[in-house]
């Protein structure tokens, strides 16, 4: 115990975390009568709340997303199943990966010939694709939430002086009050962080499966370390200039699912113009102002450099995202329409490929191949794009 002891009071040295000639005392809540400090055993109150929103997230999607889906003409069923074969079927959930070596292995276990176990293991696998009603649901319920954040953040933080003047995120700092308008935002944004890290390993999976998880980490340990060391004020900024764009998103994936294809390429053009103003303007504006206009204002210490530096890796993803956008775009300019998929499943992308390398219709006649792009081929980059991100958010993000 004296040994956990001695490793928590380094850990938590005031030298790293708090201003020079600050200590843990003089930020405890209650110590002074005229501030209210954030208080770091709140922090556990976002994984409760993270149940509730996967409860609440359930019984929207059963009980009002799905019904809506349905009576729009959204696919609830996957396509047909391929012909039963334990052989197959074992070696498939060995490795649903395809490779020669197994189709010949295959071939003399199962005596079907090359092609037959290639057009097995495609139907196989677009088993696993989820449904374009799932996907719907999905995107439909972070389109709330994310609507939902946005104006109640805009509702929080409209009377707040550092929404208008970022420098006054650091006047008077540590001694900063926590009003109980922005407690619930950073509460209710850190448990919907919380709920997506754990329902992202049972969601649709997505091409940038592993940058969105860092992303709500980098998130939720941004917002964490911004509370614990009563940095709320820039916190809540970065939380408000993330989640506008994330609307813009996952509606354009909704219309895509929908097969509003008209209505999805408007709406990403629009997500377009508010991710590059979000967070590639505003955002940056926040990392300039602890960059350079804190630093002139009070003094430096350890725990400013890990904040300031996971800020800065955020922006990194939001380029990277932004680059991917980029194509998405150059592809709809050239294309007349969104066409491709940064982010689909890898069923998707299965689907896809497996259709358009059989140039054959129902009776077995060959049909010829067309460039231009069909109009029947939905945003994919608008659907499943890039961050919710985001970030996010992700938040001191989806992003996202």
């Amino acid at each position: 115990m004296e040994l956990l002891h001695t490793i928590s009071n380094t850990f938590w040295s005031t030298s790293v975390w708090l201003p020079p000639n600050v200590t843990w005392e003089d930020i405890k809540p209650g110590v002074r009568p005229d501030v209210n400090h954030a208080d770091y055993r709140h922090l556990v109150y976002p994984i409760p709340l993270a149940v509730v929103i996967l409860l609440i997230r359930y019984v929207v999607e059963r009980y009002w997303i799905t019904p809506i889906g349905k009576a729009i003409g959204i696919k609830s069923t996957g396509p047909k199943p391929p012909i039963l074969n334990k052989t197959l079927e074992w070696a498939y959930n060995s490795n649903s990966r395809l490779r020669h070596k197994t189709i010949v292995k295959l071939t003399k276990q199962t005596e079907l010939t090359e092609r037959q176990i290639e057009r097995w293991w495609r139907r196989r696998r677009a088993q696993d694709k989820p449904t374009t009603l799932v996907k719907f649901c999905e995107n439909s319920w972070r389109c709330i939430y994310y609507t939902y954040s946005f104006i109640f953040g805009c509702i929080v933080m409209w009377d707040k002086p550092w929404l208008w003047d970022i420098k006054n995120c650091w006047y008077g700092y540590p001694h900063q009050s926590v009003t109980n308008d922005v407690w619930w935002y950073y509460m209710i944004s850190m448990a919907f962080y919380w709920s997506l890290t754990a329902s992202q390993f049972i969601d649709v999976k997505r091409k940038d499966f592993w940058q969105m998880f860092a992303h709500h980490m980098i998130t939720i340990l941004l917002m964490a370390l911004s509370w614990v060391c009563n940095l709320h004020r820039v916190g809540s900024l970065v939380l408000l200039v993330h989640d506008c764009a994330d609307i813009f998103l996952e509606a354009a994936k909704i219309t895509k699912y929908a097969q509003y294809q008209k209505l999805c390429d408007a709406i990403f053009a629009v997500f377009t113009v508010v991710w590059i103003i979000t967070r590639l303007m505003l955002y940056p504006r926040i990392i300039y102002s602890s960059s350079v206009e804190a630093p002139q204002i009070l003094p430096m210490f350890p725990a400013y450099y890990i904040f300031n530096t996971l800020l800065i890796l955020l922006l990194v993803l939001h380029i990277g995202w932004t680059y991917l956008i980029m194509q998405i775009v150059i592809k709809a300019i050239k294309c007349g329409q969104m066409d491709g998929d940064v982010r689909s499943s890898s069923s998707d992308e299965l689907s896809d490929s497996s259709e358009n390398a059989r140039p054959f219709v129902a009776n077995g006649t060959p049909k010829k191949q067309s460039h231009r792009p069909s109009p029947s081929r939905s945003a994919n980059s608008a659907a499943d794009g890039v961050g919710n991100a985001d970030p996010t958010p992700s938040s001191p993000k989806k992003s996202q």
